[in-house]
């Protein structure tokens, strides 16, 4: 604002019958205009400007041409034009608005009023009024008397007729406080989310799906009653809605967890990471938006942009006020990658043994009662068991004997084929389930074995590994149980033969 004056000194005034209010005995010749001013609603301030007039014709006549330079070369200078100014009247209004009992109150007291960064507002005033214009506007803070800030709206005017000399310049000062503190409530409030958003331990994407729900709404109104038979006709219409999602924004936890450098890198790129399983997962989500479920959760499997499997816990909302148009769609998701490997460990140590990398035991007695209800027939059952194991252990330890072990789950594992299953069911047992297979297809099982046994002893000197194996086909009707005691008896008859053929020494410690 422009009424600044030296801090500690009180500002110039004009004769005093021009400085009161009620009681100025020139209010009468001034008639409803001097009337008017003093009950105004908004604070007016005239003023005598003519010193800074004076001031800028003496550096005008210096040269000076550019007084935002003049003011920087010593900033002491625009201290110089407030204190210049010279306060003639206010009226009532500002009064009340800056806590002051009386006129005398307020000018002996400016240096509180103005204060802080007064003079940088000043400045931009002096320069408006230096450029030729006959009025200027800033916006600036004051304080009460009593010390209360005051955010303030500042107009002023060089009133007609006085355009040569600045001697009677009009001030309005408009209280903007509280408008300033709703807008300042508002910055924060936005600051605050723009923060939860930005620094979300979760990723999070603003999306608008205005596009889909007019080809929804497109399909709707083309007689579509079951949206997800036609989609199971019409895939490309899956693929055209997910063509037409528009991402808005995502926060930094987004690029962190998807290997992007910034926002500009990852949407370049969506379609490598949305891609593959994510097909069918978005369909579902489609259904559900076509049945107006407008919040969804599920677990899909996404990409980073260096290739490596994302899987995560989606949830999609349309934000309140949204739900016409789905303009604006918030997209939260939660990496459960971790937990997704550690499930999937613990379904293979449910369902596999960790030395063999075979099927175990429970998951042999299970598909053995599964293909007894459900076949498909006929069902094939080899049994073998692992020749030499004890002697291994006992001449060269169990980590030999582990390592065979470990040979012969590469070898059974090589032999199967979808839908055969090799299980390690004991110690030194196995069984392989064929369903589906007869006979012959049993007994190529065991000559493929066989080969890939040759093999095996090829690449691993020391102990060779050997199997003893029987094979029996069940036919639909028949106990699945019983088939496998006739492969263990043929397995053992062929175990039997083995040892017959071996050295009396490793015979007896195979036991």
């Amino acid at each position: 604002m422009l009424d600044i004056v030296p801090h500690g000194s009180a500002p110039a005034k004009s004769a005093p019958k021009e400085t009161s209010l009620g009681n100025n005995p020139t209010a009468a010749s001034l008639g409803d205009d001097s009337e008017m001013f003093g009950l105004a609603p908004v604070s007016l301030w005239l003023e005598d400007f003519s010193g800074v007039r004076t001031l800028f014709d003496t550096w005008r006549a210096a040269g000076v041409t550019d007084l935002r330079a003049h003011f920087a070369d010593d900033p002491r200078r625009v201290a110089e034009c407030a204190h210049s100014i010279r306060v003639i009247k206010v009226n009532q209004k500002t009064l009340e608005q800056f806590e002051a009992a009386d006129f005398d109150a307020l000018t002996s007291n400016l240096a509180s009023v103005f204060r802080d960064d007064m003079l940088k507002t000043h400045l931009e005033e002096l320069c408006q009024l230096w450029e030729g214009h006959a009025q200027f506007t800033s916006q600036t803070v004051n304080y009460t008397l009593g010390g209360r800030r005051l955010d303030v709206l500042l107009k002023g005017a060089v009133l007609p007729g006085h355009e040569a000399r600045w001697d009677r310049v009009l001030v309005s000062v408009e209280d903007i406080t509280e408008l300033e503190g709703a807008r300042r409530r508002v910055t924060l409030a936005e600051q605050y989310v723009r923060g939860l958003f930005e620094h979300s331990p979760v990723s999070l994407w603003v999306e608008d799906f205005s596009a889909v729900k007019r080809l929804l709404d497109g399909a709707r109104a083309a007689g579509i009653a079951d949206f997800r038979v036609f989609t199971d006709v019409h895939p490309e219409f899956v693929e055209r809605c997910m063509q037409e999602i528009h991402v808005l924004d995502v926060n930094q936890h987004t690029l962190d967890m998807f290997a992007a450098k910034d926002k500009q890198t990852l949407l370049a790129h969506l379609p490598d990471v949305f891609r593959d399983d994510m097909r069918p997962h978005f369909r579902d989500q489609l259904i559900d938006l076509w049945d107006d479920k407008l919040f969804q959760q599920r677990e899909v499997l996404n990409y980073s942009l260096g290739g490596s499997e994302v899987h995560v816990h989606l949830q999609f909302s349309v934000l309140p006020g949204h739900e016409q148009n789905w303009d604006l769609v918030l997209v939260a998701l939660t990496d459960i990658t971790a937990r997704k490997k550690a499930e999937a460990y613990l379904e293979f140590l449910g369902k596999h043994d960790v030395l063999t990398k075979l099927r175990n035991r429970s998951f042999y007695v299970d598909e053995l009662n599964r293909l007894e209800r459900k076949g498909p027939w006929p069902v094939t059952i080899i049994m073998a068991d692992l020749n030499g194991l004890k002697r291994v252990n006992d001449q060269l330890g169990h980590a030999a004997g582990d390592a065979l072990l470990r040979r012969a789950g590469e070898v059974l594992a090589k032999a199967m084929e979808s839908p055969f299953h090799a299980a390690r069911i004991g110690g030194d047992e196995f069984a392989i389930l064929m369903p589906n297979t007869d006979e012959r297809g049993g007994a190529a099982m065991i000559d493929a074995i066989r080969q890939l046994v040759e093999m095996n002893n090829q690449f691993y000197p020391g102990s060779p590994l050997s199997f003893s194996m029987g094979a029996a086909t069940c036919q639909r009707g028949d106990r699945l149980e019983s088939g496998v005691r006739r492969a263990d008896l043929l397995m053992y008859e062929e175990k039997r033969a083995h040892y017959a053929n071996q050295p009396a020494a490793n015979a007896a410690s195979d036991g």
